[in-house]
């Protein structure tokens, strides 16, 4: 009951002492052995404040290119840690995105820059958050004992959410970290179902982190962080599902069963719209269309609102889905209208960057998530409710994360994957969750970890 109940809330009434008033370092960025990138921390003192001064640097080999992802933050903290304000710059070959924003009380508001568009807007947090960085010794102040929890807002200036962590303290421990021992603190983070390790010293200072990804942070000298390879492994294999079984015709079937090995202390909706899970048996039914008359759904305000990257209401996004469905055409044709120009209007490649709709208006290209949230965009303007899924999807031998929407029709929703052209999309798209960026990192606690087995198809 202590362990998994009584969860401490983090008091920060007493000011946090940083010994030095100006602290520069860096952190090595590995992906499997490989390091790939670097990360420079400066912390300044400035009366009762601090500024956080925080830049990313990394190469990672998405299909065997190389895309270099750059990522810059300044930020104002309270002498407690807390955030008060911050402005983020990510760039990447094909993405850009600048935001800014200011903490009130337990409101952040903030304003996104991506492509051509400025969209102001506000999150409402249980407490006033703190921003993750390498200098944690708040953790240290609170007298913790080995199984003991702390519950801590952490605010996301990448995807500009809050979300609530619960840390819990395993203990001192001894670790080897490039051929030296360290007798480290080592916490747990959890934080919808997702589990990241990491290590601290006495000072609070973060010296290794773990991430369920297959990414490691290491504490290091200049010199050694900066030491990065250009071409490392390929990611999205790494972090593919390999195939257990046959999968025979999957265009042309019905239905198909999957046995599912989930990790530990994972909770996902899996029994709803076209799958039914019975144990750990997963079976999925193909959706036979509508008719002609089918209606769009009603009461779903969610799912036809605009939101920071799926910019339903933006002037260029109405335009383009006026100029593609009148108003005397059906729902349902809509539907098709709207799929078939984003599969055939965006080129498939590879974007790192958070999804967003208006610029890969723009940009013309993008993966399966750029597809996603230009398509939801065109279609709730179209009047449609429109959602983000987001699961693993079969591709030669193997199973592939993967984002594909899904649409309410006649009370019924139907899932529509315009990377692949596919309405109702195949039986090989598992889904897992639904919604954007900031649910979709529910699935790293599935890398690495889960496997899917394909039944006979006389399995009974």
């Amino acid at each position: 009951m202590k362990r998994d109940y009584f969860i401490k809330s983090i008091d920060v009434r007493e000011q946090q002492i940083i010994k030095r008033g100006r602290e520069e370092s860096f952190v090595g960025i590995y992906f499997q052995r490989e390091r790939i990138g670097y990360v420079k921390n400066r912390l300044t003192e400035s009366g009762d404040e601090y500024l956080l001064y925080q830049d990313a640097f990394l190469y990672l080999n998405i299909l065997n290119e190389s895309h270099p992802v750059d990522m810059r933050i300044k930020a104002t903290l309270t002498g407690d840690m807390l955030l008060k304000d911050f402005i983020f710059h990510f760039t990447s070959p094909f993405y850009k995105m600048d935001a800014e924003g200011k903490v009130e009380g337990r409101t952040v508001n903030f304003s996104l820059t991506t492509g051509k568009e400025t969209i102001s807007d506000s999150i409402r947090l249980q407490k006033q958050p703190f921003l993750s960085t390498s200098s944690r010794a708040y953790l240290l102040k609170q007298g913790l004992q080995p199984g003991d929890k702390l519950k801590i807002p952490y605010f996301d200036p990448i995807s500009l959410s809050g979300k609530d962590t619960v840390m819990e303290y395993k203990g001192r421990e001894k670790i080897l970290i490039n051929n030296r021992i360290y007798t480290l603190h080592h916490f747990v983070e959890t934080f919808s179902g997702v589990r990241i390790n990491s290590w601290l010293n006495d000072e609070g200072k973060v010296i290794k982190e773990e991430s369920p990804a297959g990414f490691v942070f290491i504490s290091e000298p200049e010199f050694k962080a900066r030491d990065i390879k250009v071409k490392g492994k390929e990611i999205l294999s790494s972090v593919s599902v390999p195939l257990v079984g046959d999968i025979h015709d999957i265009a042309g079937r019905n239905s198909i069963s999957y046995k599912l090995i989930l990790p530990e202390e994972t909770e996902f909706d899996l029994d709803k719209d076209r799958q039914s899970l019975a144990g750990d048996i997963l079976t999925l039914q193909r959706e036979s269309l509508p008719g002609p008359d089918a209606a769009a759904c009603m009461g779903y305000p969610d799912e036809l609102a605009s939101t920071p990257y799926i910019q339903t209401k933006n002037v260029a996004i109405a335009k383009l889905a006026k100029s593609l469905v009148s108003e005397e055409i059906s729902d349902l044709d809509r539907v098709k209208i709207l799929s078939d120009w984003v599969f055939e209007n965006l080129e498939k490649r590879p974007v790192l960057g958070i999804p967003d709709a208006l610029t890969t208006l723009h940009t013309r290209m993008g993966d399966c998530n750029e597809h996603a949230a230009l398509f939801a965009a065109l279609a709730r303007n179209a009047g449609i409710p429109t959602r983000v899924a987001a699961g693993v999807t079969f591709f030669e031998g193997a199973f592939y994360y993967h984002a594909w929407n899904e649409v309410c029709l006649d009370d019924k929703w139907y899932t529509v994957d315009t990377t692949k052209n596919q309405f109702p999309a195949d039986l090989s798209h598992i889904k897992f969750v639904e919604g954007e960026t900031d649910k979709q990192v529910r699935i790293a606690a599935l890398l690495g970890k889960l496997k899917i087995e394909v039944l006979d198809p006389e399995y009974d």
